[in-house]
């Protein structure tokens, strides 16, 4: 489990095929920054973009680290397949504060930025996102974005999706890889864990009501 609450930008330097076929997976080499695995050890979580990936191999005194990415994974997330920054999130512990939203680490579907501008001292960034997912999306309500815990601005149902509008405060533009974001980009995206039981909850049938005894 994880927060949304970026704990530091790494890169993917390296990418290495695990085969010959596309139904291999990738090697991913990521440098991390100074003294962040400093408490890492092998099986570790680590949530890269959002997605929830295991520590294969490590060096802390050298801040690398890889992880093995299945070809399924990397159907379903976006920006996992090429060398560029990061967003890295340590799983959660049982005594941390919970300061974004519950996080599962698993991408539920990729969206896409329709803008991203400065406005004052902060930033508008739009984000289409699949119809199937437009239900879960509500004013005031949580989203998670590269890994990022954000706050929904403003809905729009589309004929192709539904746009939310999001403002980042500066701190997040500096302190994650949003800030390289640009319209066009396809960024991964995952609903809010309570919305996803509000609706099976509301979905799943009555139960049956046991039939009376005969007297």
């Amino acid at each position: 489990m994880f927060t949304g609450i970026i704990t530091g930008v790494g890169r993917i330097v390296a990418v290495q095929p695990l085969g010959s076929s596309l139904q291999h997976g990738k090697r991913l080499t990521l440098e991390a920054p100074a003294g962040y695995l400093d408490d890492v050890g092998l099986g570790d979580s680590i949530a890269l973009n959002g997605a929830c990936m295991t520590v294969t191999t490590f060096d802390a005194a050298q801040n690398w680290f890889t992880i093995d990415i299945s070809a399924e994974s990397l159907a379903k997330t976006a920006g996992l397949d090429q060398t560029g920054p990061v967003n890295l999130e340590k799983a959660l512990r049982a005594h941390d504060r919970l300061g974004g939203h519950i996080v599962s680490g698993h991408v539920d579907g990729i969206g896409r930025v329709t803008h991203f501008a400065q406005v004052g001292e902060s930033w508008e960034l739009r984000v289409l996102a699949p119809v199937a997912l437009g239900k879960y999306l509500a004013y005031k309500g949580s989203i998670t974005l590269n890994g990022v815990s954000l706050t929904v601005n403003r809905v729009q149902d589309l004929a192709d999706g539904c746009e939310c509008s999001i403002n980042l405060i500066p701190h997040t533009v500096q302190n994650t890889a949003l800030g390289s974001l640009q319209a066009g980009s396809p960024v991964n995206l995952e609903i809010d864990l309570i919305a996803r039981y509000v609706e099976r909850m509301l979905g799943a049938p009555a139960p049956a009501t046991p039939a009376a005894s005969a007297a």
